[in-house]
């Protein structure tokens, strides 16, 4: 086959309006063997550097040796998917090891397959144990597009699909809105740590401890989503580490699959544990939470928590020599926010934003804008990124920076 064949097949058989968007936006290339933090097109010499890492899917890069024999072993030693209606060594394991590494006293926790599937399940948990039906979010957060996630969403993801009445939205830093709809009818309030699709905003210690206080007295579970900012995303395993904050309810996804098999999880405080005493078998997941993927699960924590430091240091690397794009950018650049390897280059118009990102990737950097925030270009590169590859993104950004202020000009 050749690249217009696949772009062909997909149009006629997939998604036609996704191919016209990828082709709107320059992408013209078929994912083909990935290694690391490059994505080799399938049908030609081209390769371009991941700055997505798909949410934080590739945390750990493409084909990352470490998971992949992980998957390997379990495969040979005769391990499988496993039956989600029975007790699992494997899932008893990764739960424990989780136990000992997340914030306070979480200790429970259950498996899904996507973050959807995972906040899903962090909303029943919330109703269930409240009785109550309520769900506060944030404008502009993203928390999956499944069933009782996309009611927590900007209107973009949810108006197709009918009234969401019980769902209501805050902008963040907002006290008096949470004051007024954080009620004794709401079951959960639920945020990212750091909003990726609203275009990585990173909000106060004094919000998260309001909201932290109002959760309590009006006893609301409070949800956490760190889907996209856990897992050594900021430099820490978890972002929310950060603030000295326990939520209730903690969610993470994406890069619990190593790369290579799906997981997600909800880990809970004990006193929730009490509505699955009650209902043991309430909540099921087929693929959820398999033999093979609690393996690779396991394997990925040992890896994330030794590259904590390397973070770290190319977040430091980043924050250099964005400072110095900043400064010469002449107002094209309004702002950086950064966490870690989590960044946001604001841009002084959304025309501007979508121009760089077209210009990085005939360089050979992918990068996508926010969605919720289309002037915001997100860069996400895997946690194992090199001194040099952060170099050769850095010369990317200041060469396509350069072109953008001619497009300007002219």
């Amino acid at each position: 086959m050749s690249n217009s064949e696949v772009f062909r097949k997909f149009a006629e058989y997939v998604s036609p309006g996704k191919v016209a968007m990828y082709k709107a936006i320059g992408i013209d290339f078929i994912p083909g063997k990935s290694k690391g933090c490059w994505i080799q097109d399938k049908y030609s010499d081209t390769k371009v550097i991941n700055l997505r890492s798909s949410g934080g899917v590739f945390n750990l890069g493409h084909s990352p040796p470490q998971t992949r024999s992980a998957l390997i072993e379990a495969l040979d030693e005769g391990i499988d998917m496993g039956d989600h209606m029975l007790i699992s060594e494997h899932r008893a394991n990764l739960a424990e090891k989780l136990a000992s590494i997340l914030p306070g006293d979480i200790q429970y926790s259950v498996f899904g397959v996507s973050g959807g599937e995972a906040v899903d399940l962090a909303i029943k948990l919330a109703r269930g144990y409240t009785s109550r039906k309520k769900i506060v979010s944030l404008v502009g957060g993203y928390h999956g597009h499944t069933g009782f996630a996309i009611g927590t969403g900007d209107s973009v993801f949810k108006a197709p699909f009918g009234d969401f009445e019980d769902y209501v939205q805050i902008p963040i830093e907002d006290l008096e809105a949470a004051e007024k709809e954080i009620d004794d009818k709401t079951a959960a309030f639920i945020m990212e740590t750091i909003q990726a699709t609203a275009g990585v905003i990173i909000p106060s210690r004094k919000y998260l401890r309001e909201i932290r206080r109002i959760c309590d007295e009006k006893g609301v579970v409070f949800i956490i989503d760190e889907v996209q900012a856990g897992l050594g995303r900021t430099g820490r395993m978890w972002a929310i580490e950060e603030w000295d904050i326990i939520p209730d309810i903690m969610v993470m996804g994406k890069g619990m699959s190593g790369g290579v098999y799906p997981l997600s999880v909800t880990s809970f405080r004990p006193h929730l544990q009490t509505f699955f005493d009650e209902n043991p078998f309430v909540h099921i997941s087929t693929a959820g939470g398999s033999d093979l993927a609690c393996k690779v699960a396991s394997k990925m924590l040992d890896v994330t928590v030794d590259l904590l430091p390397q973070v770290n240091e190319r977040g430091r690397q980043f924050a250099d020599g964005l400072a110095l794009l900043k400064e010469g950018s002449a107002g094209l650049i309004t702002e950086i926010r950064q966490r870690g390897l989590f960044i946001g280059i604001e841009f002084l118009t959304t025309e501007l934003c979508h121009a760089f990102m077209s210009l990085c990737l005939k360089r050979g950097a992918l990068a996508l804008y926010a969605n919720n925030r289309p002037s915001t270009l997100i860069v996400m590169p895997p946690l194992i990124i090199s001194k040099e590859e952060v170099e050769f993104v850095l010369d990317v950004f200041t060469e396509s920076l350069r072109d953008l202020s001619k497009l300007g000009k002219s």
